[in-house]
């Protein structure tokens, strides 16, 4: 029995040709700067998302936080969604490591912050206040892209009040597919953005952060504090490469996979499935199915980590016909619980 496993899209394993472009790979020791692969995969990334330099990191946590830090001083402050990641799954590291006070604000239903709370919540040039800096967005946001509009209206937002804007672009290759638009299109204007390589592209490991280079420059420092720097990574940087080259475009079947995926679970009665726009399902389990779901869909060889809002991810690893085998494994739970 083959393993369908929907928890994230951070689970897939390279293939034999991403295997062989990492065997093939030229290395050098990217500490001293002389990793050729890295250079190339900086290069590549900073130029399709239109910013002066970029920076490999091993995680996308990792160049998250050097992106805050390089960012923000000490007792200084940046604003944040509730829902980012920057905010509630990394640890609290700006806080922790920075010193960096977060400042949480309530996401909208289509994964923004209001307008009106981003301004209200910007501190005034007063000694009792954590000086605000910036402006620290995600996209895609559980799996929800932010409009270009939203995105232009932030970015002049941030303008007059003399702030950056750093965006968690783990996913915004998804956005960018989604949108039919270039990567530079959909960051413009943004003064860095953090994209992970192990996502949706399927590399094994790896995140590029892309930005100005005096900022760039300074992330660096924070990578060595950071424990970033590594050796001969161009074996990770050129899977990478593979990825930016064969994997983006095909992230529409994981957006298609997706919407087959919601719509045979939204035929199951009484199970509230949520709007999709790219790869990410969320779907609504009562409390008493949690534990026999879990164990009856194991039983038919699908992992997901259920729960009450259950989060299931089509990744490249995942067919249509495994998504229309999940399906059944779904409808024949509910059917035996007399509830199809």
């Amino acid at each position: 029995m083959s393993t369908i496993d929907l928890r994230s899209d951070t689970v897939t394993k390279p293939g034999p040709a991403m295997r062989a472009a990492m065997l093939d790979a030229p290395v050098g020791d990217d500490v001293y700067d002389q990793d050729p692969t890295v250079h190339r995969l900086q290069h590549v990334m900073a130029e399709q998302f239109g910013f002066e330099a970029a920076l490999f990191f091993p995680t996308g946590t990792q160049s998250n936080l050097a992106a805050l830090l390089a960012h923000c001083q000490r007792g200084e402050e940046y604003i944040v969604g509730q829902e980012a990641h920057t905010y509630k799954y990394e640890g609290g590291g700006a806080a922790v490591l920075g010193s960096i006070q977060p400042q949480p604000l309530l996401n909208q239903a289509d994964g923004s912050i209001a307008l009106q709370d981003i301004e209200a919540a910007i501190k005034p040039d007063d000694i009792h206040f954590a000086r605000t800096r910036l402006i620290a967005l995600e996209n895609t946001i559980g799996g929800r892209v932010l409009p270009m509009s939203y995105l232009s209206e932030v970015r002049q937002l941030a303008a007059k009040h003399g702030l950056s804007v750093h965006l968690d672009g783990a996913r915004v290759f998804n956005a960018a597919v989604k949108l039919g638009l270039p990567p530079a299109e959909v960051c413009r204007g943004l003064d860095s953005v953090s994209v992970c390589l192990s996502k949706g592209l399927g590399t094994p490991a790896g995140s590029v952060l892309c930005g100005s280079s005096a900022l760039i420059k300074d992330a660096k420092r924070w990578r060595k504090m950071l424990g970033g720097g590594m050796r001969q990574v161009g074996i990770l940087a050129a899977a990478g490469l593979y990825a930016l080259e064969h994997h983006v475009q095909r992230l529409a079947e994981d957006h298609q996979n997706a919407s087959l995926l919601a719509a045979g679970l939204a035929e199951i009665d009484g199970l509230p499935v949520e709007p999709v726009q790219t790869n990410i399902v969320y779907v609504h389990i009562d409390a008493a199915d949690v534990v026999p779901l879990a164990s009856y869909l194991a039983g038919r060889g699908i992992v997901a980590s259920i729960s009450k809002r259950t989060r299931l991810v089509t990744h490249l690893d995942v067919s249509a016909a495994q998504v229309r085998e999940t399906v059944q494994a779904f409808k024949d739970y509910f059917s035996s619980r007399g509830q199809a």
